[in-house]
């Protein structure tokens, strides 16, 4: 595993990123764009699958997170223009980085949770770059409640200021997740059946932290974007995307949410979009029990997208 940095397009901060690379020659290239309150190397299982098939792959640390982080009241706090294009650049200043040592080789895009939703934004700008997108862990929701989240998030920074870590927008956005998994044995059991994951995500100090106002005007106002019908009729049309999900995963709306993003896709004139929601899985289908079968598919998919 290799790590670079690079400057970020807010001017201000330094990028970590990660690449991981096969033994012999490359195949392709395959860029992870990593979820909320987590960070890259979390997907290096994940990775070391697809080096061991054949592929190059690399990852950022997005601003608030990870080792792009200076100093730990950072984490949750993206850019003071309260601006996801940076992200969405500083995603691309990946691919530019990377793509000046591999060449030619065809490229695939995946983003997990929030990351699915810059995944979403970046191919709807990008994706004449891309040979197929994976959508994991998405979902969707409706003009008027993320208009109302962000209007909430911008009263309360106007009283608490935008570093503040409000336990009511965390309930807001967060407050049903664990619902459907009662009796609960953790506050991130919607994480995962597997306990063993959501125990290892509990004690990493570089997930699940608070987001901040400033975090939560990004996120909200990504998913926003990913799911105008400007950015939806803006993906090429020829563009292979692979939605992937847990059946039991409630960013999804438990594959609601998730279904009704493809048929958004499909409608708009994407020709091929594919579904898949594992039974009985939740939110980290890369870290439940059906992981394996999970990157199985997942290579099918990419395998494909290179024919």
């Amino acid at each position: 595993m290799e790590h670079i940095f690079y400057q970020s397009r807010d001017g201000k901060n330094t990028i970590h990123a990660v690449i991981w690379r096969p033994e012999g020659a490359a195949r392709g290239v395959v860029q992870l764009i990593h979820g909320m309150s987590e960070y890259a190397e979390r997907y290096a299982p994940f990775a070391r699958f697809l080096t061991d098939n054949g592929f190059i792959v690399c990852a950022d640390d997005h601003l608030g997170h990870g080792k792009s982080v200076k100093d730990k009241s950072d984490l949750g706090y993206f850019n003071d223009r309260r601006d996801y294009s940076v992200t969405v650049e500083d995603i691309h200043e990946l691919k530019k980085l990377v793509q000046a040592q591999t060449g030619e080789l065809p490229w695939v895009v995946m983003g997990h949770s929030m990351g699915s939703f810059f995944c979403r934004k970046y191919i709807s700008v990008y994706g004449n770059e891309f040979r197929g997108a994976i959508i994991m862990g998405s979902g969707f929701k409706s003009k008027i409640t993320l208009n109302s989240a962000l209007f909430l998030v911008r009263l309360n920074a106007l009283f608490c200021g935008w570093r503040n870590r409000s336990k009511f927008i965390k309930n807001l956005a967060f407050g049903s997740y664990n619902k459907k998994f009662k009796p609960s044995r953790t506050a991130n059991d919607w994480l995962s059946k597997n306990p063993e994951n959501v125990d290892a995500y509990g004690a990493d100090e570089l997930c699940g932290f608070d987001f901040t106002n400033n975090g939560y005007y990004i996120l909200f106002s990504i998913i926003k974007q990913a799911c105008s019908k400007k950015v939806i009729k803006s993906v090429p049309k020829q563009l292979p995307v692979y939605f992937v999900a847990g059946e039991k995963d409630p960013v999804g709306d438990y594959g609601k949410g998730v279904v009704k993003a493809a048929n958004k896709f499909h409608r708009a004139g994407v020709q091929h979009v594919e579904v898949t929601l594992y039974d009985d899985c939740r939110h980290e289908i890369l870290n439940d029990d059906c992981k394996e079968q999970v990157c199985e598919d997942l290579l099918a998919f990419i395998e494909d997208c290179l024919k």
